[in-house]
């Protein structure tokens, strides 16, 4: 039996960044911008929020652009906040590159297992994709998905009745594919 799992996420995740204020790690976005025109040059920054003080960070997102470069529904989405931009933004590299920020994705994610019905077969094929590129370790998406211990299907793994092509160690974002076999 063929199964497709999703791993989705739920909200925006956290920007792992230092706190000038109170020393926090951790820093919320809420999916609002700040434009800042200079003549035919725009900035455009993401807010994010300390998540202990409250203190308000700028994450880069252009710096010194000019406006006719940037198409006017790009713009427009700055002006309304439009979180599916901070979205997406907070997942490109680039952009995280350029502010040296990290995100943490614990608690921002879901795993859609598409209900129960894989769990009485004997061989069960699943295939699991991403709707964002979410880091996470494979062995813990199994674990939650059959609900079982991490060291479970670890063993399992080491037994041979969980095979996958994919490296089940170490944390994945990419859509992969295993055998698991009770």
């Amino acid at each position: 039996m063929l199964s497709t799992w999703v791993v989705m996420p739920t909200c925006l995740p956290l920007v792992l960044r230092r706190c000038h204020t109170c020393a926090s790690d951790r820093f919320r976005a809420n999916g609002k911008f700040r434009v800042n025109a200079h003549h035919k040059l725009v900035d455009v920054w993401l807010l994010v929020l300390c998540s202990l003080c409250g203190e308000t960070a700028k994450l880069t997102v252009l710096e010194r652009t000019n406006v006719r470069s940037l198409r006017p529904e790009l713009l427009d989405r700055f002006h309304d906040n439009d979180p599916a931009l901070a979205a997406e933004l907070l997942r490109d590299p680039v952009v995280r590159r350029r502010n040296r920020v990290a995100l943490d994705w614990d608690g921002a994610w879901r795993l859609d297992t598409g209900g129960s019905q894989h769990l009485g077969h004997e061989v069960i094929d699943v295939s699991v994709r991403f709707a964002a590129r979410i880091p996470v370790r494979p062995v813990r998406l199994i674990a939650e998905g059959y609900g079982l211990a991490r060291s479970e299907v670890a063993r399992l793994a080491e037994e041979g009745k969980l095979v996958s092509a994919a490296r089940l160690s170490g944390r994945t974002s990419g859509d992969f594919d295993f055998t698991l076999t009770r």
